[in-house]
């Protein structure tokens, strides 16, 4: 009886073990990835001649008591403490694309700098050259006097399937040669004030040092360069993103060639559609990109692009998102002419347009003051007419916002310009009438307006009776 117990308790346990086993032989092995391509992955060290790097404070006199208080607790204040160090470092990593000796990198290691020190995985350093940066999608590209190097294989991030496993190389707080692994978590992602850039989300390690560094996938190829973390802490919680490889060689190529990168643009402001907007519009899903403004005299107006326009096709590519347009127009060159098909009042057309090109200079913003409150509607407006308009040009100015309009994102000095309804568009030149339409209204019923606010419009649903 003893003998058949444990016989059946080790039969048990190999029952058990069983599917362990086989999970971790299906794990991938890395090792001959990091092996065939480490030696392309570089440290980066970038610093500022300590006269820059130097707080901005006013002229204090040696005799004055704030003197002292400054030199015993401000870093590199004359005479303080680490006055006599060098200025500001940053660290980093990068890749070899070039047996020449050409490097990508982020933008934000080496923004700044007045010298970068490229460290190879052999320990040879080398001073290196910033031949280019771009601050929009973050790539910067330097060049080191050497020859024969070992370079990276570019791969096709377009190819890469959420689910599937990655690779990182880089040096986080200055741990060279550091590999870590994960999954991509998704791809196409737009982060706030990147809208050039459609990133690859990983939960791949990724820490300070790493930024620059390579994303590889299995078949030893870079897809990505990492370049941020989203953290509440500083430090890595499992949502990393990487710049597609496609979108950095295109950068790195214009940069390689003019020193700069061009871009196109079309001159329209546009938002997400959402599914009240695409009821409003007459759309089957909620999809594309909903024209909320146009720049006056810019690409758009000239090709007779009008507001209240959905962009679901541009350059043969469908415009699923609002996000997706900006990366799509930028990476068309400016000058060309391209298709793009818009729906309007229900029906789809085709518009040719031929591009402008995008720059940053910043536009100004008119700023309205704020009148007093009076007694807000049931959707939680109260507007009057423009001063000295009377009857003119179409529009009713927001005196104040709360309730449903406020969490509709409906403000002060908001101007509402028109209902919308089945995708056409009903002027609003009098206060009696559009509060007779707000009375009308049955509750959960959903109401759409064109709404001016600063330089540009935008559309916003509310629904009635929240």
């Amino acid at each position: 009886m003893r003998v058949s117990g444990l016989r059946k308790l080790f039969v048990l346990a190999v029952v058990v073990l069983l599917p362990a086993v086989g999970a971790a032989s299906s794990l991938p092995d890395f090792t001959e990835l990091v092996e065939r391509q480490a030696p392309a992955v570089v440290n980066i060290s970038a610093s500022q001649s300590a006269s820059r790097a130097l707080p901005t404070l006013p002229g204090i006199d040696e005799n004055d008591p704030m003197y002292e208080l400054f030199r015993r607790f401000v870093p590199n204040f004359p005479g303080g403490p680490r006055g006599d160090a060098p200025g500001e470092r940053s660290r980093g990593s990068g890749f070899i694309v070039s047996e020449d000796g050409f490097i990508l990198t982020n933008t934000h290691v080496v923004d700044g700098a007045d010298e970068v020190i490229v460290r190879l995985a052999d320990r040879r350093e080398f001073h290196a050259t910033v031949v280019g940066t771009d601050a929009r999608s973050d790539v910067a590209v330097l060049r080191i006097e050497a020859r024969d190097l070992p370079t990276v294989v570019i791969g096709n991030p377009e190819a890469l399937k959420v689910g599937e496993w990655v690779v990182a190389i880089g040096s986080p707080f200055g741990f060279d040669q550091s590999v870590t692994a994960g999954i991509v978590s998704a791809k196409g992602r737009a982060l706030p004030d990147e809208n050039f850039v459609p990133f690859i989300q990983t939960d791949v390690a990724i820490n300070p040092g790493n930024s620059g560094g390579p994303l590889f996938n299995l078949r030893g190829e870079v897809v990505g360069i990492n370049s941020q973390i989203y953290s509440q802490t500083g430090g890595f919680m499992g949502l990393s993103f990487a710049i597609p490889i496609d979108v950095a060689m295109s950068v790195q190529a214009q940069l390689r060639e003019d020193g700069r990168v061009r871009r196109g643009r079309i001159g329209v402001a546009v938002q997400e559609v959402t599914r009240p907007l695409a009821e409003s519009f007459g759309l089957e899903r909620p999809e594309g990109a909903l024209v909320g403004g146009i720049e006056p005299g810019g690409p758009a107006a000239l090709a007779g692009v009008e507001v209240g326009d959905v962009i679901v096709l541009f350059n043969g590519r469908e415009v699923l998102s609002s996000s997706e347009l900006p990366r799509i127009v930028a990476a068309a060159s400016p000058g060309s002419a391209v298709d793009m098909v818009v729906v309007r009042e229900g029906r789809k057309e085709s518009i040719r347009i031929t591009l402008g090109e995008w720059d940053d200079s910043p536009r100004a913003v008119s700023v309205r003051e704020k009148p007093a409150p009076v007694a807000p509607n049931r959707l939680g407006l109260i507007v009057e007419l423009p001063a000295g308009d009377e009857g003119g040009a179409p529009g009713l100015i927001v005196r104040e916002a709360v309730g449903a309009a406020a969490r509709a994102d409906l403000v002060a000095g908001d101007r509402l310009l028109a209902l919308v309804a089945d995708g056409r568009q009903t002027p609003l030149r009098e206060v009696d009438a559009f509060e007779s339409r707000v009375a009308a209204l049955e509750d959960g019923e959903v109401i759409t307006m064109l709404v001016a606010r600063g330089s540009g419009t935008l559309f916003i649903s509310i629904k009635a009776g929240e």
